[in-house]
Formats: structure tokens, sequence, C-alpha cells
């Protein structure tokens, strides 16, 4: 995963980065079948379409992938972050990155 850099985003941001990778974290919502439905730290609904022999479980979790279209990723790998977690946080933390008064002073390009 060395080689799997990313951004984090919210579903807002998602449309911006359609065939890019990204990092998106997000609580289940519901699994059906090769795909899931997860509630991002904006509140926002995103798909998520599973490959064969990757899935995920648990509430809360990290979704690595490439975004196909405004509100679907493809997964590549997820971690499971736990049962609980401060989805603000997690958003203000999102947000921050992508703030330019603070992204070139945290984040090298």
């Amino acid at each position: 995963m060395a080689d799997y850099i990313s951004v984090r985003v919210t579903s807002a941001q998602l449309p911006k980065f359609v065939g890019q990778k990204v990092r998106l974290v997000g609580k289940t919502i519901k699994i059906q079948g090769e795909s899931a439905i997860v509630e991002a730290s904006d509140g926002g609904q995103v798909e998520v379409k599973m490959t064969t022999g990757v899935k995920f479980e648990g509430v809360f979790n990290e979704i690595m992938g490439t975004v196909q279209d405004e509100r679907t990723i493809k997964l590549v790998i997820a971690v499971d972050l736990g049962p609980d977690l401060d989805m603000k946080l997690v958003n203000d933390v999102v947000m921050l990155t992508h703030d330019p008064r603070w992204r070139d002073r945290m984040f090298r390009q």
C-alpha cells in the first residue's frame, strides 16, 4: 500500500476526483451483494463497489479506492476503524487538508 497515495475526501468532494484514488471514512449503512452504502463524514451517502476477495465489515471503515462517478468508489482495500468514531472530527480534519491556508504547510505536494 505504500504506493497507494491518495487524498482523503468527503462525499461532496467525489465529483472532483473521478478516476482518481481516494480515501473516504464512512459508517456502514447497508451491505448487499457486491456493493455497500456508507455514510461519509459529511453525511452524504456513497456506494462502494467491492471487488472479488476484497470486502469490509464493521461499523466505521476507511475506504480506499478509485472514484467511478460522483457517488461511487470501487474498493481496493478497507481499514476497520472500530465501532465508535467521531465523524465530525473526521470531517473537520478532511476539510482542513483541503484548505489552502493549511494544505501547503501540512502536506507536501
